[in-house]
């Protein structure tokens, strides 16, 4: 099964690092990665850029609108997601608390993956589409 792992880290704590620390802990963090992927555990993963970067979309008043940056004030910023393969939510907590970053000061919040097929297969077939599953 499928787990998404959403990563928060504090922009403050990241600043004051030296940069043989964020290198030390980026060597750790990508050797971590690594071992997930031999392990068949690695299901994908990005970082994010600055949460100043960000654009909220949203419906207002009838329309779209954007503000920039985050909807949410927080002082943890996500700062990338990664994707598990693991039996369960048990087998997915002990491999993200292995992850190195998690002695950084980050934290991660687990999700399991929805699986959209039975609904993406109704929308194909009431849209008259082939499904493709």
């Amino acid at each position: 099964m499928k787990y998404i792992c959403l990563g928060y880290y504090k922009p403050e704590k990241h600043a004051a690092m030296t940069e043989h620390e964020r290198n030390a802990m980026f060597d750790e963090c990508f050797e971590y990665d690594d071992h997930l992927r031999a392990n068949g555990h690695w299901a994908g993963g990005e970082a994010l850029q600055p949460s100043e970067t960000a654009l909220s979309v949203y419906w207002k008043n009838g329309k779209v609108a954007t503000t920039d940056g985050p909807y949410a004030e927080t002082k943890e910023q996500l700062g990338g997601i990664l994707m598990l393969e693991a039996r369960d939510m048990n087998h997915a907590v002990q491999l993200i608390s292995q992850h190195p970053a998690v002695k950084y000061g980050s934290s991660f919040e687990i999700r399991p993956a929805g699986d959209m097929s039975d609904i993406i297969q109704q929308s194909e077939q009431r849209r008259g589409k082939v499904a493709t599953l």
